[in-house]
């Protein structure tokens, strides 16, 4: 890459490459290989480690006080995001939308324990809070504060950088291996995880297709966001820019954001029964959902399912009854 940024060391990368025979012989398919990123290895933020190391790199290189940022209850970002302001010294304050949860929520539990500022009721709904992020960062510079904004999901080119340099990490790990995927299936929610991959793919050259699984957003907008995502990152990377045909992802909202339908469950369950993997309901159970029907669809293989991770979320389904 032409340019460097800043970057905080949160992560233990590289993050492993395995061969799912398990699942292979489940699916009647294969080669499939899983890329582990719920095993970054700061607390359980998954793949919210890599946005995190760029984002609050960023932060420190511009003298922030305060990381801002949202999401829902539920949020594996905000939770991380709390995690990683308190061991660069940064404050953090939350913003959800809606009231606080009656029951308890491990991700919530986790930005407390953190020391994060909880903010509830911030906006109307979901897609108000980077509104409402951009705005509490105006009064708390007002304040005097220094505050360091972050949209939904770490959802800028800055934070994409962490899976455009996971995209260079996933080809370095085929090379070694001697395989060479035709796709690879990610869970697509803020869009910085897929726009990453994508900024990686097309500056690097490699021969995949990145095939995201629109989990929150109704497909245009979706990749609307992911391409304007990815080409801010290419920008900031000194990278060719992404074009709109190489944003390819499918609706996998179901019965709608966070709601597992039965398909779901049953991707769940496979998972956890063939491989031992936690894939919450949200992200990871509708991006398993998708590699089973792009596989039904002939998509060829070898296939790589990258596993972002969402344990805390996973756990609490289970908990919950939710799943599988």
């Amino acid at each position: 890459m032409a340019v460097t940024l800043a970057r905080a060391g949160l992560a233990t990368l590289p993050t492993p490459l395995v061969r799912a025979h398990r699942l292979e012989e489940a699916l009647a398919a294969g080669p499939i290989y899983l890329k582990r990123d719920d095993l970054t290895g700061f607390g359980v933020a998954g793949n919210k480690a890599r946005a995190l190391e760029f984002l609050i790199g960023d932060a420190v290189a511009r003298r922030a006080d305060v990381l801002v940022s949202g999401g829902s209850p539920s949020s594996s970002f905000c939770a991380a995001a709390a995690m990683a302001a308190t061991t660069a010294g940064l404050a953090c304050d939350l913003l959800f939308s809606g009231p606080a949860p009656t029951t308890p929520a491990v991700n919530i539990a986790l930005a407390r324990a953190a020391g994060a500022r909880l903010h509830f009721d911030a906006a109307p709904t979901r897609e108000q809070l980077d509104e409402a992020v951009v705005a509490h960062s105006a009064r708390l510079a007002a304040a005097g504060h220094r505050p360091y904004a972050v949209p939904r999901g770490g959802a800028t080119g800055v934070g994409a950088a962490g899976y455009a340099c996971a995209a260079r990490e996933l080809a370095d790990q085929c090379a070694a291996a001697e395989i060479s995927p035709a796709v690879v299936v990610v869970a697509t929610g803020s869009g910085a995880t897929q726009a990453g991959l994508v900024a990686g793919q097309v500056g690097f050259g490699l021969p995949w297709r990145v095939l995201g699984a629109s989990v929150s957003r109704e497909p245009d907008e979706a990749r609307a966001q992911v391409l304007g995502v990815a080409r801010e990152c290419a920008r900031l990377l000194g990278l060719a820019p992404p074009a709109a045909t190489d944003v390819d992802l499918r609706d996998c909202r179901g019965p709608g954001f966070g709601v597992p339908s039965e398909d779901d469950r049953t991707s769940a369950a496979i998972a956890l029964r063939h491989e031992g993997l936690l894939l919450d309901p949200g992200y990871g159970a509708k991006a398993m959902s998708l590699l089973r029907r792009e596989i039904r669809d002939g998509t060829p293989a070898p296939v790589v399912f990258w596993h972002t991770g969402g344990v805390a979320a996973a756990l609490s389904a289970l908990v919950q009854g939710a799943q599988p």
